[in-house]
């Protein structure tokens, strides 16, 4: 089953654009089997992924280096286990916790990682791919 069958009407949000949150679209322990060798992205769980699901994707060690110009911005968050920071993502304003094993979607491009006043060193996530047709298919599921 691809991951976005798993979405449900509840992660979808209109305001203040539209976008899907969610913490539950992935199991816990396969994400934890990915979590455990994200440095290592020929493993064989990161193969079973790609082979799984069949969507492209990439690992991205820190969210400043996420890709602008995708067609929809579909984040996967990997946030360290030792971070006990609180950091937040803000879309067009709107803040969405930075927690491990969340997803968010949107085609908003305002989108940025927002900390408090103690920094952590890296934020890490999964950018995967995703069409304007995926996600107009996928909005028309949810709504």
């Amino acid at each position: 089953m691809m991951i976005w069958e798993k979405l449900k009407p509840n992660h979808y949000f209109k305001d203040p654009v539209e976008h899907i949150y969610t913490i539950t679209a992935f199991d816990t322990k396969e994400y934890d089997k990915l979590y455990e060798n994200q440095n290592n992205l020929d493993h064989s769980v990161w193969q079973d992924f790609d082979s799984k699901y069949k969507t492209g994707y990439e690992f991205k060690e820190d969210f400043s280096q996420v890709n602008f110009q995708k067609e929809i911005m579909c984040l996967w968050f990997f946030k360290e286990r030792s971070d006990n920071t609180r950091a937040y993502v803000e879309v067009d304003g709107k803040q969405l916790a930075y927690q491990p094993n969340t997803f968010l979607i949107t085609k908003s491009k305002n989108i940025k990682l927002i900390q408090t006043k103690r920094k952590y060193i890296r934020h890490p996530l999964v950018q995967l791919d995703m069409t304007n047709y995926k996600w107009q298919d996928l909005i028309a599921k949810l709504t």
